[in-house]
């Protein structure tokens, strides 16, 4: 059985590690370059480093932080946050990230899956979906959860799969940084009903949440910003209730 991941969020605004919550309410939570290394030392898988204004304002992600970061950690990382098209990511790349996470422009052009996954490889394109609950059902979010879309969640998850990325970030809007929990039906739809892996995020709070979305959600990581960057729970102290619960992961 694969072991499941843990791994922490870190969203960059001018510079700083920030969060805030369901998408808005933003604080500083320290430098993302320090941060990750701590991250990494305390035992996490990988790391998630968000560009999150990047779409929105219409730039590219942040090359030169991604060299920092690769400078300082011995772990795996995601960069995503304005990527339009295959030379950013060859920039990301060379730059040191070990994969990409697209959203906006993956809704726009969905081609650009398929483009990235056959230069690249799967394994480096996560596709991150933002979702949040209407009375049409699950919606997909863009533009850092700003831009509601027409599509819907789980026929969206099926076509990026479809296309050829190698994860999906799946994050609950009306969970996120709420620290209620994660968003498990969704989350257990897309984990069971997707040959690809699924990050599920937004809504942390406890270390019995973790346990949820690993047992009921079915997910195969979970994915936390705030329980983490304000020391709520320790990664260390984590890991070993989940092992004490029968969860599989690496310590």
């Amino acid at each position: 059985m694969l072991a499941k991941r843990i791994i922490p969020c870190l969203d960059v605004l001018n510079g700083q590690t920030v969060k805030g919550v369901n998408f808005i309410n933003i604080r500083e939570a320290g430098d993302p370059v320090e941060l990750g290394a701590v991250y990494a030392q305390q035992g996490a898988d990988e790391l998630v480093y968000l560009d999150i204004t990047a779409s929105v304002e219409k730039r590219g992600t942040f090359a030169e932080l991604v060299k920092k970061v690769a400078r300082t950690l011995n772990i795996p990382f995601t960069v995503g946050g304005g990527i339009r098209n295959a030379e950013d990511v060859a920039r990301l790349l060379d730059a040191g990230a070990d994969k990409i996470s697209i959203n906006t422009a993956a809704v726009n052009n969905p081609e650009l899956i398929g483009i990235l996954a056959n230069r690249f490889g799967s394994q480096c394109v996560v596709v991150a979906i933002d979702t949040k609950f209407s009375e049409k059902g699950d919606i997909v979010y863009i533009h850092g959860g700003r831009t509601p879309t027409k599509r819907i969640t789980r026929v969206w998850a099926r076509e990026v799969a479809e296309r050829g990325a190698g994860e999906i970030l799946l994050t609950s809007m009306d969970h996120d940084g709420t620290k209620n929990g994660f968003a498990l039906d969704i989350t257990r739809e897309l984990a069971e009903g997707l040959p690809i892996p699924v990050i599920a995020s937004g809504g942390a709070g406890t270390k019995d949440h973790f346990i949820d979305v690993f047992k009921k959600g079915k997910a195969d990581a979970a994915l936390a910003a705030s329980v983490f960057h304000f020391g709520e729970i320790p990664i260390p102290e984590l890991k070993q209730y989940l092992k004490q619960n029968d969860i599989e992961v690496r310590l």
